[in-house]
């Protein structure tokens, strides 16, 4: 029940009661609705711009960006898997190719420079996910240009290779063991745990382990310097002469298929897997030298495996684990 007010009235000496006239009732009634009409308005507002109010058009945008999303999670996993090649073929082009044939490297400023414009992705800026779809964008033109750098480079060591055959013929470029005869590379180049002494040593080459009669390849052309048993350690092993400073050596084999002085060609067969000599089991262990000096065999092969194969065989090659002589 609304209450009744009074006012005082001096001149009759009582109190009178104060009769409200109608506009203003219809003005207080007018404000209350457009009081109301406001507040339902800025509540429907609120609510549509929240998570917990969303339309069906809303829902299939959210679904469409987290898809986009994920698709360019994907796409920049690949690019890394792309990166690791890029990097490999980088590092033999410079370390190996041009190398071979006396060519300076391509430093990496030349390589991994980025693009000096920088109105190029202006376009891609402004919106929600931009960085997303700018960094993918700048990886994938990285990566088209060192492609495109490292082609050229190869080109160009090709016409070059063209008139270097007997060099290219007489370098340890295969593995010595095929990879469908591995077991597995068991271990690298570098400072390893000798099986025997337990003590972290210089291990010269590379083991590869396989089946005991398994075929020991000639990695490059030469003539065979020795095929004995007289070097300490090595069992009945293998030395190919290849010229241009390089031999190679093959330890640890069953039996021979070659002769001291006999010349061979990349590929032929010149012994078979065994454990003879300091081995802890079936395996070849295979060493390159250059001018006298051991280097490491994982920088040659590129005659019989791919980027991929190398990355791989790279990462099992560098582990620190325990040789097997």
């Amino acid at each position: 029940m609304a209450k009744v007010k009074y006012y005082y009235d001096s001149e009759n000496l009582a109190y009178t009661k104060i009769k409200t006239k109608k506009r203003i009732k219809i003005g207080y009634a007018l404000l209350f609705l457009l009081a109301s009409a406001l507040f339902g308005f800025l509540v429907f507002v609120l609510l549509i711009n929240t998570p917990y109010f969303e339309t069906p058009k809303d829902r299939l945008q959210a679904r469409e960006i987290e898809n986009l999303k994920l698709q360019y999670a994907i796409l920049n996993k690949r690019m890394d898997e792309i990166d690791d090649v890029t990097e490999a073929l980088e590092d033999r082009d410079n370390n190996i190719y041009r190398v071979y044939f006396n060519k300076a490297e391509i430093p990496d400023s030349i390589r991994k420079s980025g693009f000096k414009d920088i109105k190029r992705y202006k376009d891609l800026e402004g919106y929600n996910n931009s960085q997303l779809v700018l960094s993918t964008t700048k990886r994938i033109d990285q990566l088209s240009k060192e492609l495109a750098i490292q082609s050229k480079s190869l080109d160009d060591i090709l016409k070059i290779a063209s008139t270097k055959k007997n060099l290219l013929a007489a370098i340890p470029a295969i593995q010595p063991v095929r990879n469908e005869n591995l077991k597995r590379m068991a271990s690298g180049f570098g400072y390893r745990i000798d099986p025997f002494t337990k003590v972290r040593k210089m291990h010269n080459g590379m083991d590869f382990t396989a089946n005991t009669g398994s075929p020991v390849y000639a990695t490059g052309d030469g003539v065979i310097a020795r095929a004995d048993n007289s070097a300490s350690g090595f069992g009945n092993h293998v030395v190919i002469r290849h010229g241009f400073g390089y031999e190679s050596l093959y330890a640890h084999l069953s039996k021979y298929n070659c002769r001291p002085g006999q010349h061979v060609k990349r590929g032929d067969v010149i012994g078979y897997v065994g454990s003879t000599g300091r081995s802890e089991g079936p395996h070849c262990h295979y060493e390159v030298h250059k001018d006298g000096k051991v280097v490491n065999p994982l920088n040659f092969y590129y005659g019989n495996i791919s980027a991929v194969e190398y990355v791989a065989i790279s990462h099992l090659a560098n582990q620190e684990n325990q040789s097997l002589d």
